[in-house]
């Protein structure tokens, strides 16, 4: 495999990699409006709203004929709306709140031991005189050859000034 195919394959796994965690991030919840909770309070008491659905601080709603919207709960307890939906015919729903996969949560904390690791074994590396005799402890080695007595071409009468 040539270098340039490596490095081809190299940009075409970051690329991958990169996809991967930024549509991991992604929620992908489509086109949702989103509406402030007092406005959302409203709708609830002028019997606009259809059915809530509780997903940790996020509140999922369907009004009666406009679509789907979503607001943020600032209350930490939810007594006094759920009164307040439960008198205006709301359908109250709870959902799990959304949580990473187990695979991205030992990525996410794995990541920056591997990190290191992969410093510390390119500074190893490059202290050996890995890659063609740089490095740290390169100095010491020498790049002289010994040469046979059949491959000396250089003779007495080709040096310059000897009688």
């Amino acid at each position: 495999m040539n270098d340039l195919s490596k490095n081809i394959l190299l940009w075409v796994v970051i690329a991958v990699v990169l996809i991967s965690v930024f549509n991991s991030f992604n929620t992908g919840t489509g086109r949702v409006d989103t509406v402030a909770y007092s406005e959302f309070l409203r709708d609830v008491k002028d019997g606009s709203v259809n059915t809530v659905t509780f997903k940790g601080d996020k509140i999922i709603g369907q009004r009666v004929g406009s679509g789907e919207f979503m607001t943020y709960n600032p209350e930490t307890d939810n007594t006094a709306l759920i009164g307040v939906l439960q008198d205006n015919g709301v359908r109250i729903e709870a959902a799990p709140p959304e949580r990473q996969s187990f695979l991205m949560q030992l990525f996410i904390s794995s990541f920056p031991i591997l990190l290191l690791i992969a410093v510390w074994v390119y500074f190893m590396r490059q202290m050996q005189g890995a890659g063609g005799g740089r490095g740290a402890m390169a100095f010491g080695k020498s790049r002289a050859r010994l040469l046979g007595e059949d491959q000396v071409n250089v003779t007495f009468a080709d040096v310059a000034g000897v009688e």
